[in-house]
């Protein structure tokens, strides 16, 4: 199902939902290890993924969502819930988290081509704000394995 955004799929205002296959999804920023086990216990005590993770469609460059992403895998999940959505959309803000150590706004093309390359940013360097509504969406954890 590489490439695919799978069978399971709900109409958004913005973006599509979609179950994805974990090992298609590109991270473009480390994670901090120190996050994981209390995510997935966190994922763990409520049976459910509390918010999806937000991924550029036909690259499937995690833009939001890392830790999620990594606690799943942990987990042994073989599916991750996610908007999918049009990176290049104007709606799609790019910032840097306040205490960044990487100085400038990294840019769109730029996190495509480092994540693509697995050249990846440390953790919390980029801040993906999206400007159109994305409802919430619990997934239970028993449909992603």
């Amino acid at each position: 199902m590489a490439g695919s955004e799978g069978s399971r799929r709900a109409p958004a205002a913005f973006g599509t939902f979609s179950l994805l296959p974990i090992d298609t999804l590109r991270p473009h920023e480390e994670i901090d290890p120190t996050k994981i086990d209390e995510l997935r216990l966190t994922i763990e005590e409520e049976s459910a993924v509390l918010e999806p993770v937000l991924v550029a469609r036909g690259s499937w460059v995690v833009l939001n969502g890392h830790h999620r992403v990594e606690a799943l895998r942990r987990l042994g999940a073989r599916l991750v819930p996610a908007w999918v959505v049009d990176y290049e959309d104007e709606a799609i803000i790019v910032d840097r988290w306040p205490r960044s150590s990487v100085e400038e706004v990294p840019d769109k093309a730029t996190i495509l081509a480092r994540a693509q390359a697995g050249r990846l940013y440390p953790p919390k360097t980029s801040r993906h704000t999206v400007r159109r509504r994305l409802p919430k969406r619990k997934t239970p954890l028993a449909v992603l394995f």
